[in-house]
């Protein structure tokens, strides 16, 4: 019996990044805010550009508290999907050249999301990273922080409870 070849990196890299891709660009809201992901490995980085719009007040000016909860949450449901997809991805359960042509997996609901303003989002970049407390077949557990300058010196943060999808439909 002959072995399989490893797949070469690069084409692994390809397909999980078309995932990722296809996963982001399924939420509208997210195309709206102009939020990205970055990933290094399993671990994504959320990022949201800074434009005149997210201002909430201009006397200070800072980032508006709801574009500022929106991009905690969505970088929450993406975060908590991607450990899903990561995982079936990698052990074939889940094929990625379906997730590529839309074939998307329906994402968590939010069941409650908590969000604590830390100081100011000040106009600029804003990044934010999920930490994925618990992800079972019904139930996911968040915490999201979002930092500017300096990650040490989190401006918002936030924890979530998500309904997750059923498996079969």
């Amino acid at each position: 019996m002959a072995h399989k070849r490893p797949e070469p990196v690069q084409v692994i890299k390809q397909r999980r990044d078309a995932a990722l891709h296809a996963l982001v660009h399924s939420v509208p809201y997210i195309e709206f805010l102009g939020i990205e992901f970055e990933r290094r490995g399993d671990e994504l980085t959320a990022i949201m550009p800074f434009k005149e719009t997210l201002i909430g007040n201009p006397m200070l000016p800072a980032l508006h508290g709801g574009a500022t909860a929106a991009f905690l949450e969505m970088t929450a449901i993406i975060g908590l999907s991607w450990v899903s997809l990561w995982d079936e991805i990698e052990t074939g359960g889940i094929d990625a050249t379906m997730i590529e042509a839309g074939q998307l997996p329906r994402l968590p609901k939010t069941i409650d999301f908590t969000v604590d303003y830390l100081r100011s989002g000040l106009p600029r970049d804003a990044y934010a990273r999920a930490q994925v407390n618990r992800s079972g077949r019904r139930y996911g557990s968040v915490h999201v922080e979002a930092w500017q300058d300096n990650r040490a010196r989190p401006f918002a943060q936030a924890t979530g409870h998500f309904l997750m999808p059923s498996r079969d439909g």
